[in-house]
């Protein structure tokens, strides 16, 4: 079957092979950005659609696809909610770090729709569960605020508020037994910001505070108020706003209960009640109080935390108004939270052997990266969306930028004026090299292309359009004769710098590259991507040498040392990786990031590993012991690339706060 993507057709099921739909006439799309088969809608909204789909490119793995369309008029308000859309995706790329709120696979544009695409949880939520299995004892009610408390910490430490926390919005996750908490709301950001109709609010009324149904403002004890009101529910199956007298301003839950032969703790009935005190500031401003009050007791739950299978299909809520909770039950119906699927690796780490000592390492006399002292010299602005690629010519004096907004930006090292604008892609620059000489700047876009450019004209030489997908990863050789580039087809290509010619292409079929270096003597090229290894090729034959596997998850930027003999790799596991380039072997793993790395290089004295990640930080690390040696963490949002000047004196990074800082090293 084919869906339709038009929010407002009424039965989207299509047969296979048609173009339109055979029931509104919109045009069909197999695939959403050449990726997604969407399967069938499972959720509705003001904004949209909600859309079970399957991932191609990760062996048809379920995802969630959710459709925002745009109602407002004008293209300022359009404008407008699309920034919102961005900003929110990003919140929700930061979020995805935490093994409790759904990973966000990407977001885009396409038809004049926003998309954003998330992990599949497979589980049931807690309505689901409550409706299957009865009401909530106080164990299990302990055991809900003991999972989703710290998750909420997380949240709010990061200046978010859910805003809509429900019992549907809390899944079971089927694998372990684990709370996840879902939908983070962007829907009705969006809407509330560019809809004209009065009385727009966020929240669902029983769940969210006073403050928050009257105004719209929010605070953590907003998302505190509606946990508790969730614990009443799951115990009660009463919606909560049915059991508050609005006479002596009290709540009478507990009495209810207690009509039914149920009794709660003395510490519960605190806990709860001060959860949902009417005034923000009497409630409890922070998870980790209410955390605090219920380890008091130290009361363990009575039921494990993974229940047994359902014996029938999911149960749909009555359409009651004092027992449903919302009117929508699906687990999945909602997005929130990054890029790529979290899932088990496909390729387990099989031939790890035991750590060795790094090869001898030749380093300049009266030099040390170790003892240097990096400070941001400058910060470089232009850009209107994230910045994913960096790179910095041999003589230090030029450094390119590229990002989400398809520009690419060449500027002064020296005085960070910005020199060139190179229009030309239609999508993300996600990747740039520049030749030794500096006379050639190569670029890889989402647009699957490849394109040359002079940078002493700032002019287009040359577009390669031989990759079918987008393209992630370029790199130029040392000798500036060869250009190497990597995409999501799945293959690595290699080309004549002078002319443009393909001399080769290289074959992944486990996974997207999203990954290349190239040996600092023209004899390997380094892959990684969506597979979790990294591949070396001889350069000369395209021979596949050795698959170095270790990582976790996928890896997103690999590095040779100056001297050929060291590689590092940095993952989405939040690890980087040193590896003897000639045995193979993994020499240590460098842990500290609590986000994906995203960048790596190693100083031309081999002395230090340096990286960057989403967790928007820098850090240098002592290569021989894996000592961390230095954080820098002037960034704003995620570093997404990072480069090294050959003299080790200068560190680039690109962000996502829509900036390149310089950093330079003193001592």
């Amino acid at each position: 079957m084919i869906c339709c993507l038009n929010p407002n057709c009424n039965q989207p099921l299509n047969p296979p092979g048609r173009k339109v739909c055979q029931i509104c006439g919109s045009k069909l799309e197999p695939l959403l950005r050449n990726r997604y088969r969407v399967v069938k809608p499972i959720g509705q909204g003001g904004f949209g659609r909600t859309y079970l789909a399957a991932d191609q490119d990760m062996l048809n793995a379920s995802c969630v696809i959710k459709q925002f369309s745009v109602q407002s008029q004008g293209a300022q308000s359009q404008e407008k909610a699309i920034e919102l859309f961005n900003k929110e995706a990003y919140r929700l790329h930061e979020l995805g770090v935490h093994p409790q709120i759904p990973t966000l696979l990407a977001y885009f544009e396409q038809d004049k729709r926003l998309y954003l695409v998330q992990q599949f949880i497979e589980g049931q939520n807690l309505y689901q569960e409550l409706v299957q299995q009865g009401a909530f004892n106080e164990g299990k009610v302990r055991e809900v605020l003991r999972d989703i408390l710290p998750v909420l910490k997380f949240v709010h430490e990061r200046q978010v508020i859910h805003r809509d926390i429900t019992p549907t919005n809390i899944i079971r996750r089927k694998s372990d037994g684990k709370l996840v908490l879902i939908d983070f709301g962007i829907a009705k950001q969006i809407t509330e910001s560019t809809a004209s109709q009065p009385g727009t609010k966020i929240g669902t009324e029983g769940y969210a505070p006073l403050e928050q149904l009257r105004n719209g403002q929010v605070f953590p004890a907003s998302d505190i108020y509606s946990l508790g009101a969730t614990c009443i529910y799951l115990m009660t199956q009463v919606k909560p706003d049915s059991l508050y007298n609005p006479l002596n301003g009290q709540w009478i839950w507990r009495d209810y209960l207690r009509k039914k032969g149920i009794d709660v703790s003395d510490n519960l009935t605190q806990i709860l009640d001060k959860m949902l005190k009417d005034w923000v500031n009497e409630r409890y401003q922070s998870a980790d109080l209410v955390l605090q009050d219920l380890n008091v007791v130290g009361w363990q739950p009575a039921t494990p935390k993974n229940p047994p299978p359902p014996k029938t299909s999911p149960v749909t809520p009555q359409a009651t108004v004092s027992r449903s909770p919302e009117p929508n039950p699906n687990p999945n119906a909602s997005v929130s939270g990054r890029f790529n699927v979290a899932k088990t690796p496909i390729f387990q780490n099989r031939n790890m052997r035991r750590p060795i000592t790094p090869p001898p390492a030749s380093r300049p006399p009266n030099s040390s990266s170790a003892k240097r002292v990096w400070r941001c010299v400058n910060t470089l602005t232009g850009h209107t969306s994230w910045v994913m690629a960096v790179a910095i010519s041999l003589n230090k004096q030029v450094i390119a930028s590229g990002g989400l907004d398809d520009q690419i930006k060449v500027w002064s090292s020296q005085t960070g004026e910005l020199l060139h604008n190179l229009p030309g892609h239609t999508k993300a620059v996600n990747s740039l090299s520049i030749s030794p000489d500096g006379l050639i700047l190569a670029s890889g876009s989402d647009d699957e292309k490849i394109k040359l450019w002079n940078l002493h004209t700032a002019t287009l030489m040359q577009t390669l359009t031989e990759h079918s997908r987008d393209v992630n990863a370029v790199a130029i050789s040392p000798d500036g004769q060869m250009l190497v580039s990597g995409g999501d087809d799945r293959t690595i290509k290699l080309w004549r710098l002078k002319n443009g010619l393909p001399i080769r292409t290289l074959f992944a079929a486990a996974g997207m590259i999203k990954a290349i270096a190239i040996h600092p003597k023209g004899l390997f090229i380094a892959t990684g991507g969506l597979d979790n290894q990294i591949k070396l090729w001889k350069l000369a034959t395209g021979e596949l040498v050795n698959t170095l596997n270790g990582h976790f998850n996928s890896v997103y930027a690999v590095a040779f040392s100056s001297d050929g003999q060291l590689l590092a790799s940095a993952s989405k596991d939040k690890t980087v990786k040193l590896w003897n380039v000639q045995t193979g072997e993994l020499i240590r793993t460098f842990s500290g990031h609590s986000g994906y790395v995203n960048g790596v290089a190693i100083s031309p004295d081999n002395q230090t590993v340096i990286s960057a990640s989403s967790d928007k930080t820098i850090k240098i690390w002592r290569l021989e012991t894996g000592e961390l040696l230095s954080t820098l963490n002037e960034h704003t949002s995620a570093i997404n690339a990072l480069a090294m000047s050959v003299d080790g004196q200068l560190i680039v990074s690109a962000s996502s706060d829509k900036t390149i800082k310089i950093w330079q090293g003193f001592g």
